[in-house]
């Protein structure tokens, strides 16, 4: 998902307040190491995901913001909330390119200016992502990390372009820009190898190159995560993308064909990509919501042709529940779709609310009961029957 909120984002995180890793911790949060050693990795079986040892469908949300939250207990109520809820993976923002670093203490990972990359491994840095990986482990909440965006927002390859040269397309095949991309992989990967938190490591949101032959994304998608799984071989990785590039029940539809250069059929058959990954906006691909159904099923079809699991990675309407608990429905029930991650999850922080992009379901309200709630209660009773 594009966001579009990040002014207002600026506003209600606070600049106050530093922070260290490891001070104020709960003597749950201090048993990580011990959690380490009781529970395996996220992995996956077929068509199935497997979570703490067994095989099963879930549920979860997105949150890009809640690595720049400053407040520890922000972050420690929002992953209570999810483990209350259900919601059993959450998907992150594991970046924060800057081009110019920040003087107002707001949080940054990354910053390439000039040709040159220096990575944040301080408490406005990397730390808080640190904090944001042992909270979920302390409450069993696993996390898939990306590690770059295709928009603008909090930097993505629009911030290698302007250190490095280059444009949308070139990006992916630039030395410069993709040796700076795999150092700062390499930088988180070593942070959280072997933890059983990380659900899998994402190559990047929305990756798309439009114009292009498919083949180059094809060929970065293969590279970098040979490179990824060079580093840690046992962990999960995909590729972030919508799902575009489709000819398995294809109704000739925008999102069905090859114009953003994906080609989604052929990428999950890289041996290196353990599951495939869907977005789902049909009004912003001038569709109809209840459209929505066929390309949740289309993309079943190609995971199981494939042998591989299918994640519903985002969707969203304006319209919230009406037609977003159909969706829910038709994954559920579609072989080859093995979990649902809405976007986005929103909560009561101390500074106010989460950010909404108009997508946002907030906990305590009509929507998150059917969404969520009533969303776990269903993937429960489809288990046992």
């Amino acid at each position: 998902m594009r966001q579009t909120l990040l002014a207002n984002f600026l506003l209600w995180t606070g600049l106050a307040a530093g922070y260290a890793v490891g001070l104020d911790q709960s003597p749950e949060q201090r048993s990580v190491e011990g959690v380490k050693l009781r529970l395996p990795a996220p992995s996956q079986d077929g068509l199935h995901f497997v979570i703490d040892g067994r095989p099963d469908y879930f549920a979860g949300s997105n949150s890009y913001w809640i690595p720049f939250l400053k407040s520890n207990a922000d972050v420690d109520m929002v992953m209570k909330h999810l483990k209350q809820s259900g919601l059993k993976v959450l998907r992150v923002w594991g970046f924060n390119d800057v081009n110019e670093v920040p003087t107002d203490g707001r949080v940054w990972f990354h910053h390439i200016e000039n040709g040159q990359s220096t990575i944040n491994v301080g408490p406005d840095g990397l730390q808080r992502l640190d904090y944001v990986v042992r909270s979920a482990e302390a409450h069993g909440v696993k996390l898939i990390v990306n590690f770059v965006n295709n928009w603008s927002d909090y930097g993505g390859i629009a911030a290698y372009n302007t250190a490095f040269g280059g444009n949308a397309t070139t990006w992916y095949t630039d030395k410069a820009s993709q040796t700076s991309y795999r150092d700062y992989i390499k930088a988180v990967i070593s942070r959280y190898r072997g933890s059983p938190t990380i659900f899998a490591w994402e190559l990047a949101n929305e990756p798309r190159c439009r114009g292009c032959d498919t083949s180059v994304i094809y060929n970065w998608a293969k590279s970098t995560s040979e490179f990824i799984k060079s580093l840690e071989p046992t962990r999960m990785v995909c590729i972030g993308d919508e799902g575009m590039g489709l000819n398995t029940q294809s109704d000739g539809s925008y999102p069905f064909t090859y114009y953003e250069g994906v080609d989604f059929e052929k990428n999950i058959q890289i041996p290196t990509i353990d599951f495939g990954t869907l977005h789902l906006y049909p009004s912003q691909w001038s569709e109809q919501d209840s459209w929505g159904n066929l390309w949740i099923e289309a993309h079943g079809a190609a995971c199981v042709k494939a042998g591989k699991p299918c994640l519903l990675e985002e969707y969203g309407s304006l319209a919230h529940a009406p037609s977003e608990a159909p969706w829910q429905q038709t994954a559920l029930k579609t072989k080859g779709i093995a979990g649902d991650t809405f976007w986005q999850y929103g909560d009561q922080l101390s500074t106010g609310p989460s950010p909404n992009d108009g997508y946002t379901i907030y906990r305590g309200t009509a929507n998150y009961t059917i969404l969520v709630t009533d969303h776990v209660k269903a993937i429960k009773h489809a288990r046992r029957h």
